[in-house]
């Protein structure tokens, strides 16, 4: 049963821009992996997976077991690669599901195989340079698939992951060189691959070269940029506004000051709102008096300490009243607040701001 809902604060997730994108980013000649971890980055994973599929995605990606079952669950089939090893003793379920599972230790691989029934089809991943995960030196990867195949399984794919895609060709070619000489030698020794896939949301967009048979955008699909300027000439359109609603608004007086602490005062007499959103949402602390929000089409600044289910926000001359829409995230008349903007006040990157985006702040899907 859903409980009610009756705090005005929400994200509206707009599937056409996730199937737009989907098209947008889909190369000629190769499959499409939506990438749908982190609850398909704090859009809905599930609600995701669906439009981007429809779109034309053939693969949906996960980083854990647990987010590929709630996948298998809602009746999604197509397949799903968990991106990293499976986790002691979660092999029987994932294979239950029918998840593909990513291969690249010798631990990972004798777990798999003790707990699979017959050939299952593993994807092989190769260390080119990100130094997670992966069979490293990449020279060791024949080696590996070779052990793969007398354990009973098959190399149905083989990857890697860039680690500067986004903003670095050198390094990027290097990898991706390392990758094909990798490729090469386990054809050589007899392996063939059915999907051989290295490109992230930045390779995508700036490395066509690496399209090989599958891409991997995540950050992309979503609409957003893996770094600022990157992409802005594919059109993509960002599929997530975060609103909420003026709870409280006064006029107050010069002097007064704002929140726990006390760490704000009005340089003059202002219109202040209070908005029912605080950092137990996902709305970091460490956005106080620096982040905007809009109103009435118009910036206005969030003030004193973000609190863990309010702010308050400075709107000077401008009157609001309660009830009035705020958008936090996203685009409202010509006034947009960016997730790289919101970023860049913390040092971070756009991913972190909307995957910290929490489970109190209900998804509303349009489109």
């Amino acid at each position: 049963m859903t409980p009610p809902r009756f705090r005005p604060t929400w994200v509206e997730v707009d599937l056409d821009a996730i199937r737009h994108n989907v098209g947008a980013l889909k190369p000629t000649g190769s499959q499409l992996m939506a990438v749908v971890k982190a609850d398909g980055y704090g859009h809905g994973a599930v609600e995701v997976a669906r439009a981007a599929i429809e779109a034309g995605a053939a693969w949906l990606g996960a980083a854990l077991v647990e987010e590929g079952v709630v996948l298998r669950l809602a009746g999604l089939e197509a397949p799903i690669l968990v991106l990293s090893e499976l986790p002691p003793g979660s092999e029987a379920v994932a294979l239950a599901h029918g998840l593909t599972a990513t291969v690249s230790s010798e631990a990972g691989l004798a777990r798999l195989a003790a707990s699979a029934r017959g050939p299952i089809g593993v994807h092989v991943k190769v260390d080119t340079g990100m130094h997670r995960i992966g069979v490293w030196p990449p020279e060791d990867a024949t080696l590996f698939c070779q052990r793969v195949v007398a354990a009973g399984l098959v190399v149905e794919g083989l990857w890697t992951h860039f680690a500067k895609s986004e903003d670095d060709e050198v390094t990027t070619k290097d990898q991706l060189d390392r990758f094909l000489r990798a490729l090469e030698a386990i054809r050589a020794a007899g392996h063939e691959p059915r999907w051989v896939h290295a490109s992230n949301s930045g390779a995508v967009l700036r490395h066509p070269e690496a399209d090989l048979d599958l891409v991997r955008p995540g950050i992309s699909l979503y609409g957003l940029e893996p770094e600022p300027g990157v992409g802005t000439d594919r059109g993509l359109r960002p599929a997530l506004v975060w609103r909420s609603t003026v709870a409280l608004a006064r006029r107050l007086p010069t002097g007064e000051r704002l929140s726990y602490g006390h760490r704000y005062e009005l340089q003059r007499d202002s219109w202040v709102a209070t908005v029912p959103v605080g950092y137990a949402d996902g709305y970091p602390r460490s956005l106080s008096n620096r982040a905007d929000v809009v109103i009435g089409g118009h910036r206005c600044r969030v003030v004193g300490s973000v609190t863990m289910d309010q702010v308050i926000v400075d709107c000077g001359d401008l009157e609001v009243a309660a009830g009035d829409e705020v958008v936090l995230l996203g685009r409202q008349g010509e006034e947009e607040v960016t997730a790289w903007e919101l970023a860049r006040h913390l040092d971070t990157v756009a991913y972190e701001i909307v995957t910290r985006i929490g489970p109190r702040v209900p998804r509303e899907y349009v489109g």
